[in-house]
């Protein structure tokens, strides 16, 4: 039997992959050329460079259409899992183009009406947003983290594209990053939302991110904080529902979360800390589905 897969495998042809490139097109503010127009001027430039050395930009052109409508044409990522920089014939490889235009209006703030008060329960961008133009390339870590997240994400969203059932393919739509203070995990998240909204802009018009501050969770007025988490994720489901939108939810100092929960167990915090908890944790298991 061993011997017979063993021919079999020599009398298959052997057809090697070819190396996936990424190239991010940045389309001016101010253009209003089709898609399809940039990425054939596009390819025109990569053909008359088809040899480059590691992750490269052009900010400047030749052709005219190019430098009106376009700020800058980028081949990047990959260096994300080579040790270092090398040289890429862009002529064997397989080119998917991204052409993106940024976001300039800065961050909403996401209002929950308390009593008499608003609070600021989360802030919302429209990605790809300004503020995190080259926030990605800025991040360096010691370990190959950010091609894992990219990975473990894409594969998450092509699953939930295909209908996998997670019965039979385990697999978790929530990324939880852990690690001392200031070491970029807030950042990281932006950086990866940004990213992603770029990557699959074919499937998606746009992006949103909500960054929700946790503590703002937490009202002043007994047995309200529940209220205010279904308030909050409501206004996420809304977001959901529109199938133009890739929706990522960023908790900041979800910790807070945890320590509440744990305290309530101890006897240290009002049950309404609980409730808290344990709605963060329903909503989240609702809209992951």
């Amino acid at each position: 039997m061993d011997e017979a897969v063993g021919d079999l495998k020599q009398a298959l042809p052997c057809v090697a992959e070819s190396q996936t490139v990424h190239v991010e097109v940045r389309q001016r503010g101010s253009s209003t050329a089709k898609t399809e127009d940039i990425k054939l001027s596009v390819r025109k430039l990569l053909n008359r460079h088809n040899i480059v050395f590691g992750d490269y930009t052009w900010t400047e052109f030749d052709e005219p259409f190019l430098t009106r409508n376009v700020q800058s044409v980028s081949i990047v990522d990959t260096e994300l899992k080579a040790k270092g920089p090398q040289p890429i014939n862009l002529s064997t490889c397989t080119v998917m183009m991204h052409i993106f235009q940024l976001n300039e209006d800065g961050p909403s703030s996401e209002n929950l009406e308390e009593e008499s008060e608003s609070i600021i329960a989360a802030n919302h961008w429209i990605l790809p947003a300004v503020e995190f133009h080259g926030l990605w390339d800025s991040l360096v870590y010691d370990v190959e983290v950010k091609a894992h997240l990219l990975d473990y994400v894409m594969t998450t969203l092509l699953f939930s594209e295909k209908n996998v059932d997670s019965n039979l393919i385990a697999w978790n739509r929530v990324v939880l990053l852990h690690g001392p203070p200031g070491t970029g995990k807030t950042s990281l998240c932006k950086a990866l939302a940004q990213k992603l909204t770029i990557r699959l802009s074919n499937r998606y018009r746009y992006g949103q991110l909500i960054e929700i501050n946790s503590h703002s969770l937490f009202s002043k007025w007994f047995s309200e904080s529940g209220k205010l988490v279904t308030k909050m994720f409501q206004k996420i489901q809304d977001l959901i529902d529109n199938k133009d939108a890739l929706v990522f939810v960023l908790i900041d100092e979800v910790e807070s979360l945890t320590a509440a929960r744990n305290a309530c167990r101890a006897g240290t915090e009002p049950s309404d800390a609980i409730r808290v908890v344990n709605a963060v944790l329903t909503q989240i298991d609702q809209i992951k589905r």
